[in-house]
């Protein structure tokens, strides 16, 4: 009885282990699997705008220091820190009962002096009263009416007027601070900051370097005006800006040139004192390659791209990089044209490996101003 059991159950593992040795047999012929893919652009030569990216400081469009034109004390401030105000609006009430007082006694003054001088008139007809009496009741009044110009100006004065519309900052005084005593005192900022300035410089070497690509006819001079600000994430700023001007002269103690660009901002997420990059046209080149930065890679040898060759093998090629156009490396030596280089998926390139080139899709890219590609991992460098 034992023996009959025994019989059907290594029948069944026999069958199975065969089964086994089937499936790995037909894996076994089914071959290697599919070369990885990899995104890839074709090399084409052409009409490219050259740029560059200047560290930057921003300032604000307008600044404007509320200041006390009148002594007195501080009675109320009337705004919020950190809000927008609009030109004319009340930021500090000061204590103006003085000047109340003021302008009523030369108001009273100057009714008096006109009375005079009224009286004057038809006295001065009939010549009961000389000339020079008349006169100097004439310039008595006058001088009644520039005091009480003056008391109504400060009067006027203690009520202190935003002079300019934009966002105020924190109050530098409080309540029941004395101020205006010797000086006029700074009592707030208001600043405008849409749009914004960008102040950068640029190195005088390098402006002459370009004069010199454009006196031998590498490159031409742009026409753009168009800059873009890239943030400090390498993020680009959505509202491009335009250039302004440029100095005439150069810092003796830097040895540059001051630019000035004008920025969009709608949003105030720009603000005085950031540090930015401005990115700006400088020259435009013909018949030039660009390549997008991620592409470029850094050996042991210097600058090289990984490339696919008519075998679908990935081969590595020297290049040199001339320049920046945007966001992507313009190539000065080492492509031709027609190379396909890859621009995704290099962790899979290993020189010599097979790979599928696929063509990138650069509407699904998201344009940055990021650094270089980290250097692929033991790539050696073809000749």
């Amino acid at each position: 009885m034992k023996k009959s059991l025994v019989t059907p159950i290594l029948l069944v593992v026999f069958l199975a282990s065969c089964g086994k040795g089937e499936q790995g047999a037909g894996a076994a012929a089914g071959g290697m699997p599919p070369p990885p893919e990899v995104d890839v652009v074709t090399v084409t030569a052409g009409s490219t705008t050259l740029t560059q990216d200047l560290p930057g400081r921003l300032e604000a469009w307008r600044t404007a220091q509320v200041r006390a034109r009148v002594e007195g004390i501080i009675e109320k401030r009337l705004f919020a820190e950190g809000s927008n105000v609009k030109a004319g609006s009340p930021l500090f009430k000061i204590d103006d009962r003085t000047y109340k007082t003021a302008a009523a006694a030369a108001d009273a003054d100057v009714a008096v002096a006109k009375l005079t001088v009224d009286r004057y008139r038809p006295l001065l007809e009939i010549k009961a009263v000389s000339q020079q009496e008349f006169d100097q009741a004439e310039a008595k009044l006058k001088q009644t009416e520039a005091v009480l110009a003056k008391a109504k100006l400060d009067q006027e004065n203690a009520n202190v007027l935003a002079p300019i519309s934009g966002r105020i900052g924190r109050a530098l005084v409080t309540e029941g601070a004395l101020v205006g005593k010797a000086e006029a005192t700074q009592l707030a900022t208001i600043e405008q900051i849409d749009p914004i300035y960008a102040n950068v410089t640029e190195s005088n070497t390098d402006l002459l370097r370009l004069r010199q690509a454009v006196k031998a006819g590498r490159v031409k001079r742009s026409a753009e005006t168009r800059v873009q600000v890239v943030m400090e994430d390498g993020s680009i700023y959505p509202h491009p800006g335009k250039l302004l001007f440029s100095d005439l002269a150069v810092d003796p103690n830097t040895g540059s040139i001051l630019i000035r660009a004008e920025i969009p901002n709608p949003e105030k997420e720009l603000l005085p004192g950031m540090f930015v990059r401005i990115r700006f046209p400088e020259s435009i080149a013909d018949n030039a390659i660009t390549l997008p930065q991620r592409a470029v890679q850094m050996g042991a040898q210097g600058q090289f791209v990984m490339t696919v060759d008519k075998d679908g093998k990935a081969t590595p090629l020297p290049v040199k990089v001339g320049g920046m156009s945007g966001g992507n490396f313009m190539i000065a030596d080492g492509l031709k044209g027609g190379e396909q280089v890859i621009v995704n998926g290099l962790q899979k390139a290993r020189p010599g490996s097979t790979v599928k080139p696929v063509p990138w899709n650069t509407a699904a890219a998201v344009p940055t101003a990021t650094a270089p590609a980290a250097p692929a991992p033991a790539a050696k460098q073809g000749n």
